[in-house]
């Protein structure tokens, strides 16, 4: 069987958490009987410090909710030019929102407040209104990197001294409370919305979380209705989400040091150019000859290991829970055979 580094959407229910679905209570989420997805959503709020939140199928679903919420169509939304929203989301804001996106040169997908304050339009009927900010913590594309709360708080002041929203696109962000050694509160204190993914590091087959005001979340559902989002008894899903929330966070720690030894022995290979600086699960290398990511892929598939070719010249790994310690020091053999 394969070492499967494509994802960490990959994972598959643990036993444990196989028992909390299959004993689950459930009702019509729709007329907001369920109590499994009840409680979930009021566990995220609690843990983040926000008063409501709404369960939806997928991370895309709840960052285009959010995004749909925050803006009218015509407006700018202002995001690092490998983020999720933008490049991930099938075009997304343009088709469910009909607004423009103002892509920023980040590092290693982060921004910062500085790039904001200049990306910000003038009150001028010529040009698109800006509204809205999006962060991604951790950035996909920028090799798991992450936000210091420093840099988010500055954001934070331009946003507010120019009446824009800051949403925040945690699709991994328990990756990076965990390798940061922060806390959800202090997130749930500077962005209006917060969606976070259960089905990925949290192992849950399906599954992501919109938080913010309550006023903000009813709209929201409503969105999520037009957007056939509305769910019927789906508390079997989010009771894996509630065992996740309860079990799966602290765990993360291994996945990282996972990372970090393929990047270790990575290091060690002359095919290897450069690899991003890993910090939480994420591992992107680029390849020493251009335009080989794909042979390099199947070759290492060959030998017992899926990575993902995400461009060219890169291919990225990413450790998860089903990834064992011993699967690992078969991964770093294989690639010192290489």
């Amino acid at each position: 069987m394969p070492i499967d580094l494509r994802s960490d959407t990959v994972t598959r229910p643990t036993p444990a958490m196989l028992e909390a679905m299959m004993t689950a209570k459930v009702g019509d989420d729709v007329f907001g009987e369920d109590p499994s997805i009840n409680a979930l959503e009021a566990m995220a709020a609690r843990l983040f410090g926000m008063e409501a939140a709404l369960y939806c199928p997928s991370g895309t679903m709840s960052n285009q909710i959010a995004i749909k919420c925050h803006t009218q169509p015509g407006d700018e939304v202002v995001c690092e030019k490998s983020a999720h929203v933008y490049v991930y989301e099938g075009g997304g804001i343009a088709f469910n929102s009909g607004s423009q996106v103002r892509a920023l040169e980040g590092d290693r997908g982060r921004i910062t407040a500085e790039q904001v304050s200049l990306a910000i339009n003038p009150d001028d009927v010529h040009r698109a209104r800006t509204s809205l900010v999006t962060l991604e913590n951790t950035s996909n594309r920028g090799g798991g990197s992450c936000y210091s709360l420093e840099e988010i708080r500055r954001i934070k002041e331009v946003c507010t001294d120019n009446q824009l929203k800051l949403h925040l696109d945690g699709a991994r962000l328990f990756n990076a409370l965990v390798a940061r050694e922060q806390t959800p509160a202090q997130f749930g204190q500077l962005f209006d919305t917060i969606s976070v993914c259960l089905n990925k590091g949290m192992g849950c087959p399906i599954g992501s979380i919109l938080m913010g005001p309550a006023v903000f979340i009813k709209k929201a559902r409503r969105v999520r209705k037009v957007f056939g989002g509305g769910m019927r008894q789906a508390g079997f899903m989010a009771a894996a989400g509630i065992y996740a929330l309860e079990n799966n966070i602290q765990r993360l720690t291994e996945d990282h040091r996972h990372a970090q030894m393929l990047a270790e022995a990575l290091e060690k290979k002359d095919f290897v150019r450069n690899i991003l600086p890993v910090e939480t699960n994420i591992v992107i290398f680029e390849l020493e000859q251009g335009g080989c990511a794909r042979e390099i892929a199947k070759e290492l598939k060959e030998r017992g290991i899926l990575g993902h070719s995400i461009s060219a010249n890169q291919i990225r790994f990413v450790t998860h829970l089903d990834v064992s310690p011993a699967m690992i020091a078969q991964a770093v053999e294989i690639i010192e055979q290489m």
